[in-house]
Order: structure tokens, then C-alpha cells, then sequence
């Protein structure tokens, strides 16, 4: 791979990739890539410095999430460990920058919650992987927030499908890097933090994972092409809102931390935008 922590960078009238080398608060160094993160990326021998970094893909197909995907969160939800993994779907109008403010629906502001996730993006398209090979088809790790209007998640006004409560646009913020599998030494054993306004809400590790990236990644892809750019969030630890009976209000500010691989951080705004 051309790069080790991928960025989509905002500077000067252009947007481009670029492979992050150092930062300071919120300015970044950056060597810029020449090419689109799906097809070859060159590198080149310009480095920039930039405090916009967006999103760091530039489209998805889907984001497909994983429900239920950690020991504590279906502890605190008193649900059974589940056989297989539990999947829905967010629309690619879902996805969101690492920094961008969360516009919302005045429905959707009721119960509106956070949840901090692995986020995993598929380099290549992919059919019938195995667990051994899934790895082969990650373009990188980042980090997401699963934003949740949970007034319709529940169950009488849901059916029991979890898509409509999170499919709102700008409901899936991922980044601010994505980073390359051969940077995440072990995505099992790394540390998750989610913190509404610098308090800390969730955290965990990624090694209480009831179904892990393989398993996820071969899942996904028994008999069904995940094309290149889908975007899978894998589930949220123990301490979502919901179970706190702490909801988001407008002028929060979400910011999901995962150690060695990405941050987002994005202010709820009670507007349409």
C-alpha cells in the first residue's frame, strides 16, 4: 500500500488524498497521493500542511452495521449472545466526515444517541471470503459513530428493524484516518473510547468483539458481493445513552477514540443544516 494512515485532505481549492505523518491539535503534515484510494494511490514528494481533513473515503456503496457485537453491550441489554451476527444497513448518504457537525430531523432529536465503533473498509469487491483470508480485502480501520435516533428503534414503532432510526444523513461519521492492516498490528486489542462533551461514556476494547473481523468480513460475504467502498461498523461496547438515560442535545460534541487507528469528533446541531 502506498500509505499507512490514509487522510482526504481540503487545502487550497483541492481535495486530494494524502498518507498523515505527524500532527499537532488540528493541524496535520501530510505527503499528498496522486490517485483515488481504490485504485492505485502513487506517492509523490509534496507534503502539505492542513487543518481540513475529511472524510477519508470518498463515497460508499453501503455502510453495513453489526448490532449486538459486544459481550458488555449485551450484558447491559440483558439479550442473549447471538448465533450469527445481527446485520442492517445504513444508505451512503449516511457517511460523514470526522469533523463534520451532525445536522438532525426535529424527529429524530427525542432520543438521539451515540455509539462508538471499529470501522472497517473493504479495499476490493468480495465474495464467499474466508475467515483466513478476510484481511486481504480490508483497505483500512478507522473510526465511526453509529448515530441512533432511538424513538424509532424501539420495538412498537420499529418492527424490531434497526435501519430507519439510523439512516439519516450524516448519521455515520467515520475517520480521520483510515488506517492500513498492516499498521493495526491486532484489531482485537485495542482501546474504544466515546466521550459526550470531554466526559467519558464508553470504554472499552476491541477484544470483547463477540464475532471478530474475519468472521464478520466471511459472514457478510457468503453469497452476496460486498463491492469495494462498503463500509462496515462492527458494533458499540456498554454505555451507550439509551441504558445511561443520557440522550444527545443540541451544541454536544461526540468524540469516538480508537487507540493507534482513528478519531471523530462532531458537534449535534438541533438545525437541518
Amino acid at each position: 500500500m502506498a500509505f499507512k494512515r490514509l487522510v482526504r485532505v481540503s487545502e487550497g481549492g483541492q481535495t486530494f488524498y494524502g498518507d498523515l505523518i505527524s500532527s499537532n491539535g488540528s493541524n496535520y503534515t501530510v505527503k499528498k497521493l496522486l490517485g483515488t484510494s481504490f485504485e492505485a494511490l502513487r506517492e509523490t514528494e509534496t507534503v502539505v500542511q492542513t487543518n481540513k481533513l475529511l472524510c477519508p473515503i470518498e463515497r460508499s456503496p453501503l455502510v453495513i452495521c453489526i448490532g449486538l457485537n459486544y459481550r458488555t453491550h449485551a450484558e447491559e441489554a440483558k439479550l442473549a449472545i447471538p448465533k450469527y451476527p445481527a446485520v442492517f444497513t445504513k444508505p451512503a448518504d449516511a457517511l460523514a466526515g470526522p469533523f463534520d457537525t451532525v445536522y438532525t430531523h426535529p424527529d429524530t432529536r427525542e432520543l438521539l444517541d451515540y455509539e462508538g465503533e471499529l470501522v472497517i473498509v473493504i479495499g476490493k469487491d468480495a465474495k464467499n471470503v474466508s475467515e483466513a483470508d478476510a484481511l486481504d480485502y480490508v483497505l483500512g480501520f478507522t473510526a465511526g459513530n453509529d448515530v441512533s435516533a432511538r424513538n424509532f428503534q424501539l420495538p412498537e414503532v420499529s418492527g424490531g428493524q434497526f435501519c430507519y432510526a439510523k439512516s439519516f444523513d450524516g448519521f455515520a461519521p467515520i475517520g480521520h484516518t483510515l488506517t492500513a492492516p498492516s499498521e493495526l498490528s491486532n484489531p482485537l486489542a485495542v482501546r474504544l473510547t466515546t466521550k459526550v462533551n470531554g466526559v467519558i461514556k464508553q470504554d472499552s476494547n476491541t477484544n470483547d468483539l463477540i464475532f471478530n473481523v474475519g468472521q464478520i468480513i466471511s459472514h457478510l460475504s457468503r453469497g452476496t458481493t460486498l463491492r469495494k467502498g462498503t463500509v462496515i461498523m462492527t458494533g458499540t461496547p456498554a454505555g451507550v445513552g439509551y441504558f445511561r438515560k443520557e440522550f444527545l442535545k443540541d451544541g454536544d460534541v461526540v468524540e469516538v477514540e480508537i487507540e493507534g487507528v482513528g478519531m471523530v469528533r462532531n458537534t449535534i446541531s438541533f438545525s437541518e443544516g
